[in-house]
Formats: structure tokens, sequence, C-alpha cells
């Protein structure tokens, strides 16, 4: 396909992906508007707050300072007017991602990847750019170089991810075959793509993890669950706003799960700790979906950590299957590969589980809410030691007897494809 047009439909990706979710934010809220307010309110009001809202997804921080009227009225002290707010919904993020990867994929099918995920990028910066220039409002305020930054970022990584992962699958008759023709006459290619599998593997089972124990939490404290969300005494309108604001947060619970489940746990502020070891909770926010925070954990839960020793055994065993078997049952498999694999799901996942839950982190108020969520370096090195553990049984363990050799694993032949799917239709 041409470059040109691929660049142009990247491009339109990019637009389609930035104004769906600025629509996201101002559709509820002219809703409300119109419900609430009966129309009577300045709707051009609603603009900066969408623009807000749509960044706030997109994992730029923002300082709110909230007018004095308000705090007058409700008894809010002086020193809580002013706070930053950086946890995110990571739900947002998320969706721009998997559409961000499919974009670049798309791109690179068409023989194109890097100049896709190049104009991609180009277009969310611009649009980003143009979105902090339009919306300014005095109650919630942006370092303009984050809004621009942290949303081109959110679109350019899943898209860059997803193009080289489809061109070296299927080929791209440019860098990333390459790449792949050397590391293949070295013998590294299979390597690179057993650790890759494995890796993947390993970060789709800390989420799942996270999201099993959420799920539990959730059916065992139900009732306080309820209980909030009655003492909350917020009419239709307010409780749908909360439903939709905690559905918006579910990814980020997943990996306050999984956090909770590697071991470190996570915070609910300053000197608060949630934790198989141990919890200790202060005033937390009477937020529902909160109440299912036990307060106090168990010993047994610590054995939760083993979930993770069995997903690094199911990453490692994947990514074993795309190693090279010996010729005959007689010779020796080499341990090289198989330590380069492991440490590839190893060190991969504990630095994509520290993204993670550097993502899932950060300030939601004033005071001792500045510190909410896990700490990445623990959580990150604890899921690192749980998965490697798990990999290294199944990578250095002894090879299934049934295993077909050499099954699953790339072949030379495979070192010299085209760009197979270059040309085909943009939209699959």
């Amino acid at each position: 396909m041409n470059r040109l047009l691929v660049a142009l439909l990247s491009a339109f990706d990019a637009l389609v992906a930035v104004a769906v979710g600025v629509a996201a934010a101002l559709a509820p809220l002219t809703v409300l508007w119109a419900v609430a307010f009966g129309g009577g309110a300045d709707w051009s009001s609603l603009w900066p707050a969408s623009v807000r809202l749509w960044q706030f997804g997109n994992l730029v921080p923002l300082q709110v300072t909230l007018p004095q009227e308000y705090t007058v009225g409700t008894g809010i002290g002086a020193d809580a007017m002013s706070f930053s707010l950086s946890l995110a919904p990571l739900a947002v993020a998320l969706l721009i991602a998997l559409f961000a990867a499919r974009s670049g994929s798309r791109a690179a099918g068409a023989g194109a990847g890097f100049t896709g995920v190049l104009t991609g990028a180009s277009t969310v910066a611009v649009v980003s750019a143009i979105l902090a220039a339009t919306a300014s409002t005095p109650y919630a305020v942006v370092e303009t170089w984050q809004a621009v930054l942290l949303p081109t970022a959110v679109f350019a990584v899943p898209a860059l991810v997803g193009s080289v992962t489809r061109a070296w699958r299927d080929g791209d008759d440019g860098p990333v075959d390459s790449l792949f023709v050397r590391l293949d006459r070295s013998g590294h290619a299979a390597v690179v793509s057993a650790g890759a599998r494995g890796l993947a593997i390993a970060v789709l089972g800390f989420v799942a993890v996270g999201a099993l124990l959420v799920g539990v939490a959730m059916l065992v404290r139900g009732g306080d669950i309820v209980a909030l969300f009655q003492a909350a005494n917020v009419d239709a309108i307010g409780a749908t706003v909360i439903t939709i604001g905690q559905a918006a947060y579910l990814p980020t619970f997943f990996v306050w799960g999984g956090a909770f489940a590697a071991g470190p746990g996570f915070s609910l502020g300053a000197g608060s700790t949630v934790a198989a070891s141990g919890t200790q909770l202060g005033v937390i926010p009477g937020i529902p979906v909160l109440g299912a925070v036990p307060p106090a954990t168990p010993p047994m839960l610590l054995l939760a950590a083993l979930l993770f020793v069995a997903v690094g055994f199911v990453a490692g065993a994947a990514a074993r299957r795309r190693l090279p078997a010996p010729a005959s049952a007689l010779a020796a498999e080499p341990v090289a590969p198989r330590l380069i694999a492991a440490a590839i799901v190893a060190v991969g996942g504990g630095l994509a589980v520290a993204v993670l839950s550097m993502s899932a982190s950060g300030a939601f108020g004033p005071d001792r809410l500045d510190q909410i969520g896990p700490s990445a370096g623990a959580v990150g090195l604890a899921f690192a030691v749980e998965v490697g553990i798990g990999a290294a049984i199944a990578l250095l363990g002894p090879r299934s007897s049934h295993r077909e050799p050499g099954r699953d694993a790339p072949s030379a032949a495979d070192a010299e494809h085209p760009a197979q799917t270059a040309g085909k239709a943009w939209v699959e």
C-alpha cells in the first residue's frame, strides 16, 4: 500500500481516537447539563470540563482548586482547597491503547508500520496541543507539556508495539525483517519469539490474578459496598455517575489486586497499607467500591503469591514450546536459549508490572490522599522473582518426551519471508 495512504489512514485513526475520547466525556456532561440544569447554564463551560476529563483519562495530572464559595458551604478547610489529582482511570487509557495497537498493526500489515506510528503519534500530539490551548479553566489546571506528551505516549507506545509485533510475525520488508534475519542467522530469533510470548502471558496473568482477587473481594464484602452506596444518599443521577466512575477505575483496581497478590500490596493514603502480610487502614474515602478492601488480612493470603509462580510456569512452558527441540532424543538441549527466555519473562515481566503499578498510583485528594496505589519498584521486583521462579521451573526442567522436535519454533525459512500482508485492505 502507498505510504502516503497509510499515513493518511493512520492520521485518521488518531483523530478518531481523540474525538471519541472527548465525545465520551462531553456526551454524559451534556445529558447532566440538560437534566440537572434544564439547559439554563452555559453549555460552553462543558468543553473545558470534557477536555480535562479526556486528559485525565490519558494520565495527565490535574491541579484542582475548589471555589471558595464551595469550600465555605461544605465546611472544607482552606488547606484542602487546592490539591493534585493524578490517579487516573486506566479504563480510558486501556481503550485508547487497544485502538492504537490495532492501528499500528494495520499499518505494519500494509508494509509501512513505522510511517503509520509516526503519523498517528504526530496527529495526537498536534490535536492534544490544540485541545490544551482551547480548554482553559481555573479550577483544573494542567501543565501544557504533560497535556501534549502523555496522550501522545498513550497512543504511540501501543501503536509501536502492535506494529512491531505484526511486522515480526508477517514481515515488513524493512528494519524488522532485517533484524529478524540477523537474529535468525545467529539462532536468537526463536529465543526472542519464545521470550516475547512468555512475557505476554506473564503480564496478562498478573492482570488476571488481580481481577480474580477483586472479584472475590466484591462478592465477599458486597454488603459493605451496598451500605456505602446507601450512605452516599444520592439520587439516580448521582448513583449513575458513581457507578460509571467506578467502572472506569476497574483496571486500576485489577492492578491493585495484582500488587496485593504479589506481596507488597498498595496504599489508600499516606501511612496505610493493604497487603497480604497485613493491613493497616486509616480514614479512607467513602467510595462504595472501596468497601471491598478488607480491614484485616489473614496470613494465609500470603499463599496468593504462588499464583504468580503458576503464571510463570505457564509462561515458561509456552516459551519453551517456541524453542527448537534437540534433533534427537540423545542430544543435549542448549541451556543458554532457555536462560535468555527465562530472563525475558522475569525481567520484562517485572518492568511491565512496574509500569502498570506506576500508572495505577497517584494522588486523589488533599493531605494523606496524595499517596494512593502500589509502589512500582517493590511490586515489579516481587513479581519478577515470583514469575521468574515458575518460568525457570518450566524452562530448565526436563523436556516433555512427547513434544515434536522444533514444534512451534521459527525456522530459517521464516527469516526470509516477505511482507506477506503488504497491500492488504486497511480494514480487516
